[in-house]
């Protein structure tokens, strides 16, 4: 069998819900590898525990590969044709359906496929209509998702032999997008990154929301990609237009396209929570890049920090793992030269699952006890007993301080967790 990357964390997601009587929902950013996912990996799994490929029903509508049977899009043409493949009451049936999308109306046709006893149906997508928000709606409380992200460093790295000081810094160079295997020299890989803003992620944001001013999407994208792990919000995204790059917009087409870059899977907003007030800051967000590699591109290669490039790789894998993360800001009242004041502290992310609870602190360099105690400060003013965390650039050991912090090394956190 052909070696690849048999991204386990997602297999292991769909074997769990399999037969579980809902539709199953994968969702993620265009060429992230939902298609690959199902179509070969999962495909390959059922093979294995003996179902029969002529009971696994593949169509992707994003290809031609089928115009055979006629026009797969077309609702009617598709119900036809899977009625064809779906012969038996008795006998399990897995059914493939990638970029669903592209089928108007296909929420009836899906869960009616899905009310079938001997049916299990699998479903991918890459715009708003997947949205955790709207899956409940259109699958009438049916709907599971998962949501996948670009290679993580762990699966980046599998297969390889390089030493992972290397890898790493490939991997922050160029990112986590599968096609990139495909590209042997820097310069392709770069060129395959450029393309996919460019006559992928962008054409299908404008076309998909009916966007008259590209420039200006663009400018909000290089925007994002320079501020990552900042504090951001519409008003300073249209200060920066309009002083640096001279875009004049307003805040609410600001928010706008924000949210459409959200739907389409390439940013992710980080809320500000106050931990002690146990409240939601609601007008300003960190907003981080689904592929640290697609931010670089993007930015044509010129702001490579890695204190921020870190930053986003610890929270995109926080995610992968499912976790819910907000930034923490935590208050205490203090005196300073007789003057009592009110002083914030900041706390990286704060990772939740339902069942553990974390505060973490991403911090690429401990250089001196100065350092140390600046990244550990806000955790004392915390009164809770939940873990708190240091993760850093450096390759050590995992220890924990008399303080009950934990400091672990980077790779140590991507490739174990938690």
């Amino acid at each position: 069998m052909e070696k690849y990357i048999k991204r386990e964390h997602y297999l292991e997601q769909l074997i769990n819900r399999m037969n579980n009587g809902e539709v199953k929902i994968v969702t993620g950013s265009r060429r992230c590898g939902k298609s690959w996912l199902l179509k070969r990996i999962f495909k390959d799994y059922l093979l294995s525990i003996g179902v029969a490929e002529s009971n696994i029903v593949v169509v992707s509508f994003d290809t031609d590969d089928m115009e055979d049977y006629g026009d797969l899009t077309d609702r009617q043409t598709l119900r036809t044709y899977l009625h064809s493949r779906i012969t038996s009451e008795e006998e399990p049936y897995y059914v493939i359906l990638d970029e669903v999308q592209e089928v108007e109306g296909f929420e009836k046709m899906v869960n009616g496929l899905n009310a079938r006893e001997n049916v299990d149906v699998y479903i991918t997508g890459s715009n708003s209509h997947f949205l955790s928000s709207d899956i409940r709606t259109i699958f009438r409380g049916r709907g599971d998702e998962i949501r996948v992200y670009p290679l993580s460093f762990k699966e980046f790295k599998s297969n390889r032999t390089e030493p992972v000081s290397e890898l790493w810094k490939e991997y922050y160079t160029y990112g986590g997008m599968p096609g990139l295997l495909k590209q042997r020299t820097p310069e392709q890989k770069v060129a395959y990154l450029q393309r996919l803003w460019n006559k992928t992620y962008i054409d299908d944001v404008v076309e998909r929301n009916g966007i008259k001013n590209r420039e200006a999407l663009s400018a909000i994208v290089d925007t994002l990609c320079s501020s990552i792990g900042s504090l951001t919000n519409p008003n300073r995204i249209s200060h920066l237009l309009g002083s640096v790059q001279k875009i004049k917009l307003d805040n609410n087409t600001i928010s706008r396209y924000m949210e459409y870059l959200e739907d389409a899977f390439l940013f992710e907003g980080a809320k500000r929570f106050n931990i002690k007030g146990n409240k939601y800051f609601d007008t300003i967000r960190k907003y981080y890049v689904v592929d640290v590699g697609l931010r670089a591109a993007k930015l044509n290669y010129r702001q490579q920090e890695i204190t921020h490039i870190m930053e986003n790789v610890v929270y995109n894998e926080l995610r992968m793992r499912g976790f819910a993360v907000d930034v923490g800001v935590v208050e205490s009242r203090e005196t300073h030269e007789g003057k009592s004041a009110y002083v914030q502290y900041e706390i990286d992310f704060i990772a939740s699952n339902g069942m553990e609870k974390y505060y973490i602190q991403s911090a690429y360099r401990l250089e001196g006890e100065e350092k140390r105690q600046q990244e550990i400060r806000p955790f004392a003013k915390i009164n809770d007993s939940f873990k708190k965390i240091v993760i850093v650039g450096d390759d050590i050991a995992t220890y924990t301080d008399e303080k009950g912090v934990v400091f672990m090394g980077l790779f140590q956190f991507l490739e174990s967790g938690l």
